[in-house]
């Protein structure tokens, strides 16, 4: 099985289910983990980590996210994953920052906005 059916396949799960919630996540992980198997690249690796996130807890998957900074330091998904598994966590100062973050390096104007107001509705006290 190559890279394409792989993903295929993890595209298939995620349509089968109506919602998040009611996704097949262990299915999802096991895809991930044959497909950075023969393709390791850092985006297959963040996907990765946002899989081991819905099944194993927010700690599992930033945990993962730490080795990814070389590879995706540019790259505003990263920080948008990071926010969100803080936020799951209850840190939520450092997921403010995060989604800023993100904000500041996507150029797509509807992605910018969507991080801003999840940075915004984060209330600290």
């Amino acid at each position: 099985m190559g890279p394409y059916r792989l993903q295929a396949a993890i595209a298939a799960v995620h349509d089968e289910a109506t919602c998040a919630a009611e996704t097949d996540w262990p299915r999802i992980l096991a895809l991930y983990d044959l497909l950075a198997h023969i393709s390791p690249n850092p985006v297959v690796r963040l996907n990765r980590a946002v899989a081991v996130a819905m099944v194993r807890g927010a700690k599992a998957g930033l945990s993962l996210l730490d080795g990814l900074s070389d590879g995706l330091s540019g790259n505003h998904r990263l920080h948008a994953v990071r926010a969100h598994l803080l936020e799951k966590q209850g840190n939520l100062a450092s997921a403010r920052e995060n989604y800023r973050r993100a904000a500041e390096m996507t150029l797509s104007l509807p992605e910018r906005y969507y991080l801003l107001k999840n940075a915004a509705g984060l209330h600290i006290e």
